[in-house]
């Protein structure tokens, strides 16, 4: 039975330059922040860091393919943790913007379907937005 790695392995697997507020940043994204959220989300849960050096972790995160960017519609770039199979590359998921919370879950048991493309195509990145209303919002509106 394989161990799952620690954080800090999956840093350095990544290639990402290990330092302190790194580790902070994606212990709490990892392990605490478990939909998608936003830069804003991530200030609210680490209100020591300055924005500047989230936002520049995050982009380090999301350029070593640990995150992945979503275009929810609502004008806040959002982030989710990937979950990588054996190639690193990361599952592509669908998620769901409620429109009444705004906010966004990752669906991770949903995989994007694949699109046929024609000749000469190739598909790089694949998003897959649903909008609609999530279960907490139901209940409370039922």
């Amino acid at each position: 039975m394989k161990l799952p790695l620690t954080d800090e392995q999956v840093l350095l697997n990544a290639g990402v330059r290990l330092t302190a507020v790194r580790l902070m940043i994606w212990r709490e994204v990892r392990h605490k922040l478990t939909d998608a959220f936003s830069l804003s989300d991530l200030e609210e849960h680490l209100p020591t860091v300055d924005r500047s050096t989230l936002f520049r972790n995050l982009q380090a995160l999301a350029d070593a393919h640990l995150l992945h960017e979503i275009d929810d519609g609502s004008g806040s770039q959002k982030y989710c943790v990937c979950h990588l199979d054996d190639t690193r590359h990361c599952h592509g998921h669908v998620h769901l913007t409620c429109r009444l919370c705004h906010r966004t879950y990752c669906l991770t048991g949903v995989h994007i379907p694949p699109v046929p493309l024609p000749a000469g195509f190739q598909a790089e990145e694949t998003e897959y937005v649903v909008k609609g209303i999530c279960s907490a919002c139901q209940k409370k509106n039922a």
